[in-house]
C-alpha cells in the first residue's frame, strides 16, 4: 500500500522550487541505430521512473520501452535498429541478464540464452546478430562470450583480473577487450581478438603493471574493412586521443593543443572525430578533420553554451547532438542546427544559481571548487556536497540537489579532491594507499578558506556526499570530529574490510590498487582508512541512507556501522529502501532528500538554541 504521504501533488501551484527540479521531466542524449539513423533509444522519468523509450525520427512516434517497479537505464540498439538491448538485474543489484524487443513493440526475450546472471562487463552487437558479452561473477573473474544467432554462447576470454568489451569492428572481424591482467585496475592495456578468440596485437601502455598509464577503447572506425582504432592514452600526463591500427601496429599521434582532458569519437563516415574537451569543471566540442595525413589535420570550435556538455553524437548529415546544462539552467538536448532535439512535454525545472570557481593552495597542488551561494551576505550555513567515484568530478552542471541546499538558505561547496579527474593523471593518481585521508586533506584545506573568506559559518558545517562522498562523509566524521557540525552519507563504505569481502569483484580490484592489496596483505591501511576505526570519536549526528540491494556499498557493512553508533548512543538516523546503489523513482530521491533537509534543520536548530 502506497504512503499518500509519498505521491506528488496534484497542484504544482505551491510545490517548492527544489522538488519541481526532481520531478521536471527529463530526457537523456539519444543513441541511435548505425544502419538506422531514424531508430533512437532513450531514457527518461517522464513516468516518475527513469526508463527507456523508442523512438522514430521519421514519424515522431515515442514508446516507453522498459517498464520496471525501479526503472532500468541501461540500454542499446542492434545497428540495424531493430531490436533494443536492456540489461535485468533485480531491484538495482546490478546482476542479472541482457533482454531485447522488438523497436516497434512486443514481448521481451532474453538476448544471451545460455549465458547466467553476472554483472556486466561491456556489450557490443554486430550487423549479423552477433554479440559479444562481457560479464563478470564473484567465481569466474572476468569472462568474455560470442553469442552467435541460434548457437551456444563461446567462451573466448576469462581472467582474474577486471576485463570488458571495449567495442566490435564495423565489419565484425576483431574485438577489442579493455583489461587489468597486470594488476592495476586504474590504468588498463588493450588487447585486440578475433571472435574465435586468437590475439591479433596487443597494447600495454603500463609496460607489465610497472607505469601508471592507462589506455581506453573509444571505438572502432565505422566503416567496412578498416581496422583503426581510437584509443585513449595518458602518455603527456592527461587523456588524449590517438589512432592505432592493430593489423599493421601503426600509432597516429592527433596533435589537439587543448588544455585538460581530451576525449574523441568518430564521425559516421569515419573521415573526422568528435572531440569533447574537458578543462576546470567545464567542456566543450570540437570537429577534428582528419584529412590525409596528421599534417592535414583541421581542428574547428562546435559551438555550444558556457558550462558543462555531457554527452554527444556526430549524426550522418554533420549535425552534432549533445546534451548540455550548467548549474544555473537545467539540461537540454540540443544540436547544431540550433535545435532543441527533444522537449519533454510538462513541467519545467526551475534553474538554480551560477557556480563561481575557486582555487585554494593545498598540501598536494591547488585544489579547485565550486560554490553556489544564496542571496544575501555571509556566512551562511555550509554543505560541503563530496563528490563519488572517487575518479570522477564536480562540474558546471545542473544538479537538483546542490540547489535544493541553495533554496533552504545553504551555501554549496563542492571540492574536486586529489584523485578527481579532469586535472590532469598526476591529481588522478595521487590517490594512492593513504585512501580517503588524501581526499580530506583537501577537503579541508578549502572547508578553512569558506571559514576566513566569511562564506561558510564555521558552526553550521555540513559534510555531506553518496558513495565514495558518503565514505568520505563517514571518514571525515571520525577523524576531523570538531570539524563538522553533522554528516549526511548516502550509499557509503562504512567499514572497509566487510565492504571488501562482500562488494562485486571489480571493485575489489579497484581496492587492491588503491590500497596496495587485500586485507589480509595491507591490514594497515584498511584500518587507517575505514571509517569504522573512527566511529568511536564522532561527535556530530550522524544520517545515513543505503539500498539493501547494494552491490558497490553492501548494507551489511553499514550496518556494522551503524550498531556501534547505537551502542555509544550516538545521535543519528538510518533510511533503508528496497534498491540499489541509489534510485531510479522520483518520489523516492525526493523523499531521500525531504530527509536529508528535515534531519540537518532540526540539529542545526538544536544546535543554535544551545550555543
Amino acid at each position: 500500500m502506497t504512503d499518500t504521504a509519498d505521491l506528488p501533488p496534484t497542484d504544482t501551484a505551491d510545490m517548492p522550487h527544489w522538488e519541481k527540479r526532481f520531478r521536471a521531466p527529463r530526457i537523456g542524449l539519444p543513441d541511435w541505430a548505425e544502419d538506422a539513423p531514424d531508430r533512437s533509444l532513450f531514457v527518461s522519468n517522464a513516468t516518475g521512473t527513469f526508463e527507456l523509450y523508442a523512438w522514430d525520427r521519421a514519424t515522431g512516434a515515442q514508446r516507453q520501452a522498459t517498464d520496471r517497479p525501479n526503472g532500468t537505464t541501461d540500454g542499446t540498439l542492434s545497428p540495424d535498429g531493430e531490436w533494443i538491448w536492456w540489461f535485468s538485474d533485480t531491484d538495482g543489484d546490478e546482476f542479472g541478464v541482457w533482454m531485447r524487443q522488438p523497436f516497434a513493440g512486443g514481448p521481451d526475450e532474453p538476448a544471451t540464452p545460455g549465458l547466467a546472471p553476472s554483472y556486466p562487463g561491456g556489450l557490443a552487437i554486430g550487423r549479423d546478430g552477433t554479440a559479444i558479452v562481457g560479464r563478470s561473477t564473484d567465481d569466474d573473474g572476468s569472462t568474455i562470450h560470442v553469442v552467435r544467432p541460434g548457437e551456444p554462447p563461446a567462451e573466448i576470454y576469462r581472467h582474474r583480473e577486471s576485463a570488458g568489451v571495449g567495442d566490435l569492428a564495423h565489419d565484425g572481424s576483431l574485438i577489442a577487450i579493455e583489461h587489468t591482467e597486470h594488476g592495476d585496475a586504474m590504468h588498463s592495456a588493450i588487447r585486440v581478438v578475433r571472435p574465435d578468440g586468437s590475439t591479433v596485437a596487443e597494447l600495454d601502455d603500463t609496460n607489465g603493471g610497472t607505469e601508471e598509464l592507462g589506455l581506453s577503447v573509444l571505438g572502432f572506425a565505422p566503416v567496412d574493412g578498416d581496422s583503426r582504432l581510437l584509443v585513449g592514452h595518458q602518455r603527456r600526463g592527461r587523456w588524449e586521443p590517438m589512432i592505432w591500427d592493430p593489423l599493421t601496429g601503426k600509432e597516429t599521434a592527433l596533435e589537439i593543443d587543448l588544455p585538460g582532458d581530451v576525449g574523441a569519437d568518430w564521425y559516421p563516415d569515419g573521415s573526422a572525430l568528435l572531440v569533447e574537451h574537458e578543462y576546470q569543471a567545464r567542456s566543450e566540442l570540437w570537429r577534428y578533420d582528419l584529412g590525409e595525413e596528421p599534417t592535414g589535420a583541421i581542428l574547428a570550435r562546435v559551438e555550444t553554451p558556457a558550462g558543462t556538455v555531457s554527452g554527444s553524437t556526430a549524426r550522418p548529415d554533420g549535425t552534432v547532438e549533445f546534451l548540455w546544462s550548467s548549474a544555473a539552467q537545467p539540461p537540454e538536448v540540443r544540436s547544431t542546427s540550433g535545435a532543441v532535439v527533444l522537449d519533454p512535454p510538462g513541467m519545467k525545472a526551475p534553474g538554480s544559481v551560477p557556480v563561481r570557481d575557486v582555487w585554494v593552495e593545498g598540501p598536494g597542488g591547488r585544489i579547485h571548487a565550486l560554490v553556489q551561494q544564496p542571496a544575501g551576505d555571509g556566512p551562511f550555513p555550509t554543505v560541503f556536497d563530496i563528490h563519488g567515484g572517487p575518479t570522477w568530478h564536480d562540474s558546471d552542471s545542473f544538479a537538483s540537489s546542490p540547489a535544493a541546499w541553495v533554496d533552504h538558505g545553504f551555501a554549496v561547496v563542492r571540492v574536486n579532491y586529489r584523485g578527481s579527474t579532469g586535472y590532469g593523471r598526476a591529481w588522478t593518481d595521487a590517490l594512492k594507499h593513504r585512501v580517503g585521508l588524501i581526499e580530506l586533506e583537501d577537503i579541508s584545506a578549502v572547508r578553512e578558506w569558506a571559514v576566513d573568506s566569511g562564506l561558510a559559518d564555521p558552526e553550521q558545517l555540513v559534510l555531506a556526499g553518496g558513495s565514495w562522498g558518503g565514505y568520505l562523509t563517514l571518514l571525515g566524521l571520525g577523524t576531523q570530529p570538531e570539524a563538522w557540525a553533522l554528516g549526511l552519507a548516502a550509499v557509503p563504505v562504512a567499514d572497509y574490510v566487510t565492504a571488501y569481502n562482500d562488494e562485486m569483484e571489480a571493485l575489489k580490484a579497484m581496492d587492491r590498487t588503491l590500497l596496495g592489496g587485500t586485507p589480509e596483505e595491507v591490514p594497515e591501511r584498511f584500518e587507517a582508512s575505514s571509517p569504522l576505526t573512527y566511529v568511536d570519536a564522532v561527535r556530530a549526528p550522524v544520517y545515513i541512507s543505503a539500498g539493501v540491494n547494494d552491490p558497490r556499498c553492501p548494507i551489511r557493512q553499514v550496518e556494522n556501522y551503524v550498531q556501534r553508533l547505537e551502542q555509544r548512543s550516538h545521535p543519528h538516523e538510518v533510511y533503508r529502501y528496497d534498491a540499489g546503489h541509489g534510485s531510479l523513482v522520483v518520489e523516492e530521491r525526493i523523499k531521500q532528500v525531504r530527509l536529508e533537509l528535515d534531519f540537518t534543520q532540526r540539529y542545526l536548530t538544536a544546535r543554535r538554541q544551545t550555543a
